[in-house]
This record gives structure tokens, C-alpha cells and sequence, in this order.
């Protein structure tokens, strides 16, 4: 069974305003860079589907939704926040980012994969079940997690997120779910400033300040997120892969490098190996400097792939 790596050519179609970091030149470099270095031979390219409304109902509120899909402007852009906005690509874009989150969950259920990696955008886990914000506008690693769920055998998932930012959005939907497990790390403090301070069994955060290096990052996952899976047994793993912790990223104060990426990444498979048959789904959230990103991502597929 080979890996899946989900991608799309529509999602370059999603623009903000000119200058902002989240910009179709990120799948752009990622793809370069992974080509050039063969990684994908190892995977088998697709495209998404859209998502479903139904997989999108089960983490947003209906009424945001029916406002997301009215805002869609025909030319120019559409403010949501003040730096999240809609051009006429946008829509599309971010069902497609959704969808291969729940096209994701039904090829890993069938067995006929046993791991999946989505170079899509708009990122999502800032987005929260009734708003749009930090970039984001549905929140695919939910989506794809309570896909996961809908399916007779799986009764407990986790979503493990080592963006810079904290995944507020993916707190938010699961805090009172204790059958999804949420572990974040994060700059702190930092945007968003959000649902970083939930207290729940299931609800994992690891703050970390400014400066933070790989001794310190990796003790911090050691310390807080095994213990966590190991109570917990995921029967799927879900990644919310943000490498704006690199060290070189213009957004982040973290100062990680694609070995800790790599070294995160590792412990992943081991857990999913240990846990989840194997069975993990990662998908692509921040990374904004464009070498650093594409560097990054080519080391979390590599130990994916093994």
C-alpha cells in the first residue's frame, strides 16, 4: 500500500491580499522541492474531492457555514478578519482542503492506505465551529477526525498539532469530546491566545516560550503528549502539520529545523504503529518562509513513507 499525497492545483486559485504570507507559493515550493528531490516517487499523487456539507456540519455551526458559502465574492476580495480574506478561488479551495481530510478517513477505514498527507490550502486549525480566522476557514483536521468517527470501528481518535501557533479552532470543537484526544504545542504567548488555557483530560496543551529550541521542544512532546497516548490509544492519528516553527520562518519565534521535524514526525509513526495499526492523516497548516517549508515537509513525509 503506498502512501496517499493529496494536492490540487485549485487551491492556487485562494489569494489574499498582496504580501500576505499564505500564498499560493508555498504548495508551489513544496511540490518543487519534492519533485526535485523524488520524495513523491515513494507516494501516489491525487486529487480531492469536496468535501461533503454533511462532514462540514459535524464541526461548524450551520449558520457560519451558509455565511461562509454567501461571502464567496465573484472578483475582488472579502474581509473576514483582518487577515483572513475570500477572493472568488477561496471557497473552493477550502472545500477541497476538506475534502481530502474526509476522502482521507474513508481510504485509510477501507485499508486501502495507511497513511496520508494533504499539501493543501487554506490551512484550517484556527478556524472554529461558528468563525473564520488566522488564515483558516473550515477546520479540515476536525473534519476529518469526526469523519473518522462516523465509521463502525473507531471510537477514539487523536489530533496531534506541532504548528507554532496553538490550535485553538481544534480545541474548541473537541474540548467536551473526550473520545478525541487534542494535543497542541505552541509559542506562548502568541496569536491566537485562545483556548490555550482549557483544562480537560483530553485536552493536551504545551505551551512554549519564545527561543524554544529542539532539547527543549523535544522533552516537552516526551513529556506531555506520551503519556497522553498512551491513556488514551487512538485508533487513528491525525496531524495538524504546521512547520512554522522553524527556525527561519518569518511568523514564529520557535527555533526548530527539519530534524525536529523529523524527530516528531518518528515518534508519530511509532505511536500509530503502537496504537492506530499504522493509520495516520497529515495535513498541511502553516510554514511561510518558502525554503524552510518545503524542506520541512520533505523530512515529515520521508519518515512517513517508512
Amino acid at each position: 500500500m503506498k502512501p496517499i499525497f493529496f494536492t490540487h492545483d485549485d487551491c492556487d486559485a485562494h489569494r489574499m491580499h498582496p504580501g500576505h504570507p499564505e500564498r499560493p507559493e508555498r504548495r508551489q515550493a513544496i511540490l518543487r522541492h519534492l519533485r526535485e528531490r523524488k520524495t513523491l516517487d515513494a507516494w501516489e499523487v491525487r486529487e480531492p474531492p469536496l468535501v461533503s456539507r454533511e462532514a462540514l456540519d459535524h464541526v461548524h455551526d450551520a449558520k457560519y457555514l451558509d455565511r461562509i458559502f454567501a461571502s464567496s465574492p465573484d472578483e475582488g476580495l472579502a474581509d473576514l478578519d483582518p487577515d483572513t480574506a475570500m477572493s472568488p478561488g477561496t471557497l473552493r479551495a477550502a472545500r477541497l482542503a476538506s475534502g481530502a481530510l474526509e476522502e482521507a478517513v474513508a481510504l485509510v477505514s477501507r485499508g486501502e492506505t495507511r497513511r496520508v498527507f494533504c499539501a493543501m490550502r487554506p490551512p484550517g486549525h484556527h478556524a472554529e465551529s461558528d468563525g473564520a480566522m488566522g488564515f483558516c476557514f473550515f477546520n479540515h483536521v476536525a473534519v476529518g477526525a469526526a469523519a473518522a468517527l462516523e465509521m463502525p470501528d473507531i471510537e477514539r481518535v487523536a489530533v496531534f498539532d506541532f504548528d507554532v501557533h496553538h490550535g485553538n479552532g481544534t480545541v474548541e470543537m473537541f474540548q467536551d469530546r473526550p473520545e478525541v484526544l487534542v494535543c497542541s504545542s505552541f509559542q506562548h504567548p502568541f496569536y491566537p491566545g485562545r483556548y490555550h488555557d482549557v483544562k480537560r483530560p483530553n485536552i493536551v496543551n504545551t505551551p512554549l516560550p519564545a527561543g524554544t529550541g529542539s532539547k527543549e521542544f523535544r522533552v516537552a512532546i516526551e513529556r506531555d503528549w506520551t503519556p497522553a497516548l498512551e491513556k488514551h490509544r487512538p485508533q487513528i492519528i491525525f496531524v495538524s502539520a504546521g512547520f512554522d516553527a522553524h527556525k527561519d520562518d518569518p511568523l514564529g519565534g520557535l527555533k526548530l529545523d527539519e530534524d525536529d521535524f523529523a524527530w516528531v514526525t518518528k515518534w508519530l509513526v511509532k505511536a500509530a504503529e503502537e496504537h492506530a495499526s499504522g493509520r495516520i492523516i497529515s495535513t498541511l497548516e502553516g510554514g511561510y518562509d518558502l525554503d524552510a517549508l518545503a524542506r520541512s515537509v520533505d523530512a515529515h513525509l520521508r519518515e512517513l513513507a517508512r
